[in-house]
């Protein structure tokens, strides 16, 4: 289990499923990321790995940038990537072609700052875009929708973006989530990996003179502008 905020719903998921919780590996220290922890423990007694941080008090295993995971008896290897920038101790897991970022990376868009600074995250992002393009992406919000109208507002033509929107409009309709997406998918529709695509050049620039001058500039006003969405 992944930032189990809320212990009644993870239980209840584990009795439907029949499943037996095996570990729980937590991002960062918010509290609907990590408030189900206590009451899971206390009942399954299981590993809590997560980033050295004295805001989690329930870590038993404190991880850090190229430690790795293995759980499952070896069958789940995961690789954990420091990716500061919404909080500054925020830790990323990685393996058998799945990410789980946590709150450093939504579908067409981005945590805020929230503890970390602007240059951080850029730079958090920029090495999470640099994963295959195959790679499976499961943030722990459905903010798509909300996302993807900001994204056509920085960047009005992408029809990449727009194809990805009528299939997360129809998904949602119908109940569902819209993830996982890719890092390809990403790397197509989301402005926070985009901010040196030409369009939000001219879009920042029209808003804000001044603050394209480049990409970490770029990115902090990007960032602001969508606070203010």
């Amino acid at each position: 289990m992944i930032d189990p905020g809320d212990a009644r719903i993870v239980q209840e998921g584990l009795d439907r499923l029949a499943l037996a919780l095996e570990a729980i590996l937590v991002t960062h220290h918010h509290a609907d990321h990590i408030g189900g922890i206590a009451t899971l423990i206390a009942r399954h007694a299981v590993a809590v790995y997560g980033p050295d941080d004295p805001r989690i008090g329930s870590i038993s295993h404190k991880l850090g940038d190229g430690d790795r995971v293995s759980l499952l008896d070896g069958a789940l290897d995961l690789s954990v990537m420091a990716v500061p920038g919404h909080t500054e101790t925020h830790i990323a897991y990685l393996g058998d072609g799945i990410l789980f970022p946590g709150d450093t990376l939504f579908s067409a868009g981005c945590g805020r700052l929230l503890g970390g600074t602007a240059a951080q995250l850029h730079a958090s992002l920029a090495r999470l875009a640099q994963l295959p393009e195959q790679t499976r992406v499961y943030p722990t919000h459905e903010y798509t929708l909300a996302n993807l109208a900001f994204a056509r507002a920085a960047e009005p033509q992408n029809g990449r973006r727009d194809a990805w929107q009528a299939r997360v409009e129809h998904e949602r309709a119908a109940g569902l989530p819209s993830l996982p997406t890719t890092i390809g998918i990403e790397n197509e529709i989301n402005p926070f990996l985009r901010v040196d695509t030409p369009a939000i050049v001219a879009a920042l620039q029209a808003r804000s003179p001044g603050t394209e001058s480049n990409s970490v500039a770029r990115f902090t006003a990007l960032r602001a502008w969508k606070d203010v969405f």
